[in-house]
């Protein structure tokens, strides 16, 4: 089990921000993966479903927590008809949505309708003794019995092949989703980083620490031009496209944390045509 302090320097958060943290559950984390290498992959055993683009949080049966184990404020008439076991999965309320949930969950008060918007999207019963495929038969007839109408599982496909996960996933990013998901069937849960999960998206992202932030030119005259990041190793590059006019006339603060989406890396190994996707608030 980690402790709060070790917790935090795995996930990338400052200690102080995670003193407060208890976390009871540590996630099965994915092997980020590429269409290159699915091909070479056997995938009889293997689900597939969609990558949401939302908070990942854990259930543990009668509280809500976010990945990195901080209790999640969220009013009891939201989770009155949860089942008491514990369900993973992402806290999600649309596309393009991902900073208001994360801001919704680092208020201190909400109300039930702040959540009226937000559904939990299932993928995994983390304790439940059986392989993938049977934890996902056992999560649907969960979510049968309750009739909660803000939990969702999330649609698994199995059978699909090298052509049909490529198809899926360029109508999964299409409409704003972020990737796949692809789950070894025959696969128990892991509280650990594996390759019986995998995640597959048309680009890479990584994440960064705003250090700086750089004057533009031209039709940016007075406004952000770039920021200049640092990566957890200490090298610095800029980003310096993918913001909007709102976010170079107010761009994120220095010291903030956010994900930028890269073509691979450099032959001095930085991140290859960064660019801006969006502040990542502490979860």
């Amino acid at each position: 089990m980690f402790k709060p302090a070790s917790l935090c320097l795995f996930l990338g958060l400052p200690i102080g921000l995670c003193a407060a943290a208890s976390p009871s559950h540590m996630p099965m984390l994915a092997t980020p993966t590429s269409p290159g290498l699915i091909q070479s992959t056997d995938l009889h055993d293997w689900l597939v479903s969609e990558k949401y683009d939302g908070v990942r949080a854990y259930w543990d049966g009668k509280k809500l927590y976010s990945r990195s184990g901080y209790p999640i404020r969220i009013p009891d008439a939201i989770t009155q008809n949860w089942p008491d076991s514990p369900l993973e999965g992402e806290l999600w309320s649309g596309y393009g949505r991902y900073s208001e949930v994360a801001a919704l969950i680092n208020r201190h008060q909400t109300t039930t309708e702040d959540w009226r918007e937000v559904r939990f999207m299932l993928f995994d019963l983390p304790h439940w003794p059986g392989d993938f495929r049977q934890r996902t038969d056992r999560l649907e007839s969960l979510l049968a019995a309750t009739g909660a109408t803000n939990l969702v599982l999330i649609e698994q496909r199995s059978g699909l092949s090298q052509s049909a996960i490529q198809r899926l996933l360029s109508n999964v990013v299409s409409r704003g989703g972020e990737g796949l998901m692809l789950h070894r069937g025959s696969a128990l849960y892991q509280f650990s980083r594996s390759r019986d999960l995998l995640k597959l998206k048309l680009h890479q992202d990584a994440e960064a620490v705003v250090v700086a932030h750089l004057p533009g030119k031209g039709k940016f005259s007075g406004m952000l031009g770039a920021l200049l990041v640092e990566l957890k190793d200490g090298r610095r590059f800029r980003v310096g496209t993918g913001f909007s006019d709102a976010e170079r006339a107010n761009p994120p603060p220095i010291g903030t944390r956010i994900s930028f989406r890269h073509n691979g890396l450099t032959t001095h190994g930085l991140p290859r045509f960064a660019r801006f996707m969006r502040i990542r608030l502490p979860e």
